[in-house]
């Protein structure tokens, strides 16, 4: 079996290839390029290639590419997405503007509302029909206007959209009306890209249901020409093998189901990263870890408690501050990454991105046209990266543009040196991004000093120390491959669906008719999780369902996940998922109210099936300390306290289990550099990944 990761991030896409040995065990090759962010997939296919070659295996060999992609993403951040139409019940064409009528900033007098000011769906774009069904059961009160419909699908036509989403009022408890306008429309417009409300997010909350749906045609039909140039391209490059597509919710899925529910792919990067993070901490026998993947454009910050992903509270899925009604990683993205760019705002005040500089033109010191100082940048001007060991050679950086950027912009400007001015970039960011983390762990009852960080992408080993520091974290590890650690956690990711239907039952009084509709409910949703499985390929024994009911206290304005038994519901057993709602509330919340009553808002099967275990070779032990072996030679480096150390270059490869090497040091390899600032040491484990202590 030979299977290949593919990451692509807004600097780099990062490769994995893995396959079995005759002899037994795996073989792991890694490899690094710059993204093309006018066509992903020219990195990708190129990538794809050299990995091959590198391994000496054919492209045709390759039983299974998994791919995590921001271009989905990217899309929405930099409103590059599609044209978009709507139609809508009579008399809730403005939902989209209106929102929930709250404020971004609450005391800010110049705040943006994203959702108004670069609104997924233009007002003009926005056509209401007549039609109206009630709850609770769905019943139809007004029948639906067809020719209205049709002359709403002309008029779009007219226009040239390239695609229309239907959402209705109250279609999560029937789409009928919603199904028979998308055919109309579909007839219509036969090329445009076309999804109702209820086949994207089938729940309750009409501005958040149609939002989701907007996204999801927004990146509709630039998402799937993506993906179908990518399956033609790499065909053409003689690669057969299925491609699988990282999800939001740490799954993987295939093209043509991504291709339709595009919305599942923002942020699947970013959680390929958290997947990767939690696979290296159950391999340092670490179940505690923070996260952070640190590339060239942002820093993505995670936390893994006793070896499960949080996954986000429906209330705070978004992207782009749009509301997206999909499950997510709990997962917080800045702007801080080795691109990240410095510069002295109007105010004078000294700033470090969120604005990066990418992959074309990068970092000044890629002398490829970029002027402005970044990180990577600083990193240079304090001996912390070294030109023929950057990429292993295969990207030559050059000091002299980097300490110019960095004079000129920076330290000139405000008077300073210029070994001052670079590190008061890497102190601004850093700071940053330890707040962030805070953020995403002590603001949410998370103590740090009972943690491991876990610091990766291309950047992150060069932080971790740093920011272990600024959050008292317990220890650091850096991965085995550190810049490529999300690619491999695209290897270890199970295929995984969600589906969902909308139901309004107070749990704790169901009736018996009610738990036949909930049974009846949650049976239609496996049956069709099933059949989706089926269709992939995966064998019934391989299956697996996890039955959730996303509940909440009558009157409370949010639900919290609740895992259902597997026998049918009945009186006897709601209990357990009373007792799970009261469980998730107080570990969210730090109470929960035993005594109210529990209402479930929506059924959630999640079906799964797992992939081959992704198992790295024991290295050989060695038990040295400093080893000479693996020593390259000395170079002076700054370190955050501003002193000249004459520092020793190891490389990383000659590194055996067992050894350690005592900061200072810098240990080198082709996809990161790890820095071991003086008073810290690292021990090698058992597969390569570095432990990282106070002496």
């Amino acid at each position: 079996m030979i299977r290949i990761g593919v990451d692509v991030g807004g600097t780099f896409t990062d490769i994995v290839l893995e396959r079995g040995r005759p002899e037994g065990g795996q073989q792991i090759i890694v490899h690094k390029l710059p993204s093309t962010p006018d066509d992903q997939s020219d990195a990708v296919v190129r990538g794809v290639v050299d990995v091959c070659r590198m391994a000496g295996v054919a492209p045709g060999e390759v039983d299974f590419l998994f791919h995590g992609t921001t271009v989905a993403t990217n899309m929405v951040i930099e409103r590059k997405g599609a044209e978009v139409g709507m139609i809508t019940t009579r008399g809730f064409r403005d939902i989209l503007h209106m929102a929930r009528h709250k404020r971004p900033h609450n005391f800010s007098l110049q705040f943006d509302v994203p959702w108004q000011s670069k609104p997924l769906v233009k007002r003009r774009n926005r056509i209401a029909v007549t039609e109206r069904i009630l709850p609770p059961n769905g019943a139809v009160a007004v029948p639906l206007a067809v020719d209205e419909v049709e002359r709403a699908a002309e008029l779009f036509a007219k226009r040239g959209l390239e695609a229309v989403i239907v959402g209705f009022l109250f279609s999560f408890l029937n789409d009928d009306h919603e199904r028979r306008a998308a055919d109309i429309v579909r007839r219509v417009m036969p090329d445009a890209y076309v999804c109702t409300s209820s086949e994207v997010v089938n729940v309750m909350r009409e501005y958040e249901r149609f939002s989701s749906s907007a996204m999801n045609a927004y990146i509709g039909p630039h998402t799937a020409a993506y993906l179908r140039h990518l399956e033609r391209r790499l065909a053409e490059a003689g690669v057969r093998a299925p491609v699988r597509m990282m999800q939001s919710n740490g799954g993987i899925s295939t093209i043509a189901n991504a291709a339709a529910r595009p919305i599942g792919l923002l942020l699947s990067g970013p959680a390929g990263g958290v997947i990767g993070g939690r696979w290296t901490g159950e391999a340092c026998r670490e179940p505690n870890v923070i996260t952070i993947d640190i590339g060239g454009t942002s820093a993505d910050i995670s936390v893994v408690q006793n070896g499960e992903l949080r996954v986000k509270n429906p209330r705070d899925t978004e992207v782009a501050h749009l509301p997206v009604l999909v499950p997510m990683i709990d997962i917080d993205a800045i702007g801080a990454g080795g691109g990240s760019i410095a510069y002295i705002d109007p105010l004078g005040a000294f700033r470090v991105g969120p604005r990066s500089a990418g992959a074309d033109p990068g970092p000044a010191c890629y002398g490829r046209g970029g002027t402005e100082p970044t990180v990577t940048d600083a990193q240079v001007v304090l001996g912390r990266l070294d030109s023929e060991q950057f990429l292993g050679g295969d990207l030559k950086i050059d000091r002299a543009l980097a300490e110019r950027a960095v004079a000129t912009h920076i330290a000139d400007k405000l008077g300073m040196s210029l070994v001052d001015a670079a590190l008061g970039i890497l102190k601004i960011v850093n700071n940053n991004m330890a707040l962030a983390i805070n953020a995403n762990s002590v603001a949410k009852g998370i103590d740090p000093r009972d943690f491991t960080l876990t610091a990766f992408g291309g950047a992150g080993p060069l932080h971790a120390v740093a920011l272990a520091e600024m959050i008292h974290a317990k220890d650091v590890i850096s991965p085995l491959h550190p810049g490529i650690t999300a690619a491999m956690g695209l290897l270890v990711t199970e295929l995984r669906y969600e589906y969902t239907r909308s139901v309004l039952i107070v749990l704790s009084e169901a009736s018996e008719a009610d738990f036949v509709l909930l049974n009846s409910e949650l049976a239609a949703l496996e049956a069709e999780a099933q059949a989706q499985l089926t269709a992939d390929g995966i064998p019934l024994e391989r299956q697996r369902f996890t039955r959730i009911a996303e509940c909440r206290y009558v009157g409370q304005g949010f639900e919290l996940r609740a895992e259902l038994p597997r026998d049918p519901l009945s009186a006897a057993n709601i209990t357990v998922a009373i007792r799970n709602f009261y469980d998730s509330h107080k570990k969210v919340y730090g109470h929960a109210f035993d005594d109210q009553k529990i209402e479930v808002i929506t059924l959630r099967i999640i079906a799964t099936a797992a992939v081959e275990p992704l198992s790295l070779p024991q290295l050989p032990h060695g038990g040295r300390t400093d080893p000479e072996e693996a020593r390259i030679y000395a170079r002076d480096t700054v370190f955050d306290d501003g002193h000249v150390v004459s520092t020793p270059r190891y490389q990383r490869a000659k590194l055996l289990e067992g050894d350690i090497v005592t900061g200072p040091a810098m240990i080198v390899q082709h996809n990161s550099t790890t820095l071991l600032p003086p008073g810290y040491r690292a021990k090698v484990l058992s597969y390569g990944d570095l432990h990282i202590t106070r002496l």
